[in-house]
């Protein structure tokens, strides 16, 4: 049995928790429970963190609708927590706002895209490097994933490795230490979520695409229409708690 630490940086909208569920549900059904278990921590409602990661196999942290760019307390003392863990060799993995928040520890800059927000199923390309690395083992160069972001990583940071990314997103995952490794992608959103995050967002999704000059009512049924499965995503997750822990 693995014991993983998963830290939750945030709430998925109502209407999105009750069709699926909340964003710690997607990961624990993305993995299932057999030889894991998880410890779910909602740190950014505050709740105590331990000291460290003594006494687990693994950290890992949700996505979030909050941003690295207005910084919290519990963000800080998350981070730490996070690279303290990296740096005593305990694997750890940032998911989209979890990834933002590991760039930042390491020295990294967080923006808004100004290419606009990433959401649906997209593609993601490996660099060389990527598809090396044991998070991308027995996937192609080329992978579809889920996303949603408004923010990112624009560089790659100082003493980190770039190991994926597409035209909206240059930095997509990157190897901070080891084991320690983030996606900008959310691998553990399945179709069923997505379209439900899309549905939510439908007003704003239609707003921003005629501010960009698309005729209107046409963005969110362009992005329904292209929700496709994403099994290289559980892989992700799989790869993570297989070849890292």
């Amino acid at each position: 049995m693995k014991n993983v630490l998963l830290l939750k940086a945030g709430d998925a909208a109502a209407s999105v928790r009750l069709l699926v569920g909340d964003y710690d549900k997607w990961f624990l059904q993305a993995l299932g429970l057999s030889g894991y278990r998880f410890d779910v921590i909602a740190a950014h409602q505050g709740a105590k963190l331990p000291a460290d990661a003594t006494g687990y196999d693994a950290v890992m942290m949700t996505g979030s609708p909050l941003s690295v760019t207005q910084l919290e307390p519990w963000m800080v003392r998350a981070a730490a927590l996070m690279v303290d863990a990296a740096e005593r060799s305990i694997p750890v993995l940032g998911v989209c706002f979890g990834h933002q928040l590991l760039a930042h520890a390491y020295g990294g800059h967080v923006v808004r895209n100004p290419l606009g927000r990433e959401i649906g199923t997209i593609q993601v390309d490996l660099t060389p490097e990527g598809q090396a690395d044991p998070l991308f083992r027995g996937m192609p160069p080329r992978v579809a994933v889920q996303a949603t972001h408004e923010d990112i990583v624009p560089e790659t940071p100082s003493g980190t490795v770039l190991l994926a990314g597409n035209a909206n997103t240059v930095v997509q995952a990157l190897a901070f230490r080891p084991c320690s490794r983030g996606v900008q992608f959310h691998p553990e959103v399945q179709p069923e979520a997505m379209r439900a995050l899309i549905q939510a967002r439908a007003e704003r999704l239609e707003e921003e695409a005629t501010a960009r000059g698309m005729p209107p009512g046409e963005r969110v049924l362009q992005l329904l229409a292209g929700i496709t499965p994403t099994p290289y995503g559980r892989q992700v997750l799989v790869n993570f708690l297989e070849h890292f822990t």
